[in-house]
């Protein structure tokens, strides 16, 4: 008697229990906001939920028993019947995030983008059922095409920029003519055109800190577009080119105005040029290296670092770029009590024997190097700075095999002026 009431408690229990599940699992159907389409082994619809209802235009009983393919547009059909018989000849889950991508037809005719994912089961026949997962994706494409609308503007304005700094380029190139031919024939005027030259510079900084911001910002939002990270790479190497320009002429129109002064502190050498040279391996060429060489592994001088790092860079940026691939760049350092003595030795196309007297003159260019960018005062600032360090520079230079620079500078007391 106690065993057949037990069997009564539980089958009432489980009965309830299931009706709940059964409740739920209808609930979530019906009320689920993505759209829910089963479909039987021939590919029938034979269930739907609301939302379908809602994306499609159908009601359940017009599409109950109909093909699914009914849900997609007539081009398509072929190719969708036949994916749907090889699913069924291997059913596979595909989640969303490996969904389908494909076009649907509404009631009204009208095409739709849909994102898929299709899971499966057999019912107690042993036959196959279909859930098709179904999002609207109508958003999604429009994003997509508002990306792609934003990224050809964002092209549109590198090129422009491009442009722009081409032509500024340009007349720079132009200006930097002009002012070296007015220079070599009218040499009264020498003091008045460093003082426009020292304007000017400054007149291009903020234009240059312009594009180079505008670029920066661009390069932000790009995301993996390479073509607008090309352009902006672009441009930040002409804004470098510039700036390297500028700088030089900023500086000889400060050491002829007398307003650079000579501060001498004391250098651990060792690491002041390593970091140099670690500054300076982004303009290398293909297969450049910088090799350094020191006497000591703890070498120091009491001179200006500011007029020793201007020197090294003009030295170092020259070897780089009159020096093809693939070649080595060397840098030696020695010190003994009273002298430093620093050389840079590159292997690049050095300097026409004739044309050696000129070397450390304003704006001069050696005929072998005219078609490689640079201002020609990179030497004469070097030269002026040396001066000033008390100190030497020469030089030994045969065309084809390279050029070496030696400069000899004197020990300072800390904090010592001249």
């Amino acid at each position: 008697m106690g065993n057949v009431l037990i069997c009564e408690f539980l089958y009432i229990y489980l009965g309830v229990n299931f009706l709940n599940l059964m409740n739920i699992l209808n609930a979530l159907f019906d009320h689920a906001t993505e759209s829910i389409i089963i479909v039987n082994d021939e590919g029938k619809i034979i269930r739907m939920n609301p939302s379908s209802e809602k994306l499609f235009g159908y009601k359940m009983d017009e599409l109950y028993g109909k093909e699914i393919e009914i849900l997609i547009p007539i081009k398509n059909r072929e190719n969708h019947l036949k994916y749907r018989e090889e699913f069924q000849k291997n059913p596979h889950s595909r989640s969303m995030g490996k969904s389908l991508d494909i076009k649907g037809l509404t009631k009204n005719g009208q095409e739709i983008p849909l994102q898929v994912s299709l899971s499966y089961f057999h019912d107690d026949r042993g036959k196959l059922h279909v859930i098709c997962f179904i999002v609207d994706d109508t958003e999604r494409k429009a994003q997509e095409e508002r990306i792609k609308k934003i990224n050809a503007e964002l092209e549109e304005k590198v090129l422009m920029r491009t442009r722009i700094l081409q032509e500024a380029m340009h007349a720079l190139e132009n200006s930097r003519e002009e002012l070296k031919q007015a220079l070599e024939h009218e040499k009264e005027l020498n003091a008045m055109k460093s003082r426009f030259v020292s304007m000017a510079s400054h007149e291009f900084r903020t234009p240059l800190s312009t594009i180079l911001s505008s670029a920066s910002l661009i390069e932000k939002y790009a995301g993996d577009n390479e073509k607008i990270l090309n352009h902006v790479k672009k441009i930040k190497n002409s804004v470098s080119n510039l700036t390297f320009i500028l700088n030089d002429f900023l500086s000889v129109g400060k050491l002829e105005d007398g307003k650079i002064t000579a501060v001498s502190k004391e250098i651990h050498l060792n690491e002041f040029i390593q970091e140099i040279i670690n500054d300076m391996k982004h303009l290398l060429k293909k297969g450049q290296e910088i090799h350094s060489r020191f006497s000591s592994e703890n070498l120091y001088i009491h001179t200006d670092p500011n007029m020793l790092r201007n020197i090294l860079i003009n030295l170092l940026s020259n070897a780089i770029k009159f020096s093809p691939e693939e070649k080595k760049i060397c840098i030696s350092v020695s010190k003994n009590d009273a002298m430093l003595e620093l050389s840079v030795k590159d292997e690049g196309m050095g300097i026409p024997t004739e044309e050696q007297k000129h070397l450390f003159t304003r704006f001069f260019r050696a005929d072998n190097a005219t078609n490689i960018q640079g201002t020609g005062l990179g030497l004469y600032i070097v030269k002026k700075m040396v001066e000033m360090l008390k100190g030497d520079i020469t030089f030994v230079s045969n065309v084809n095999s390279g050029t070496e620079f030696t400069v000899k500078l004197p020990d300072y007391e800390q904090n010592s002026h001249h």
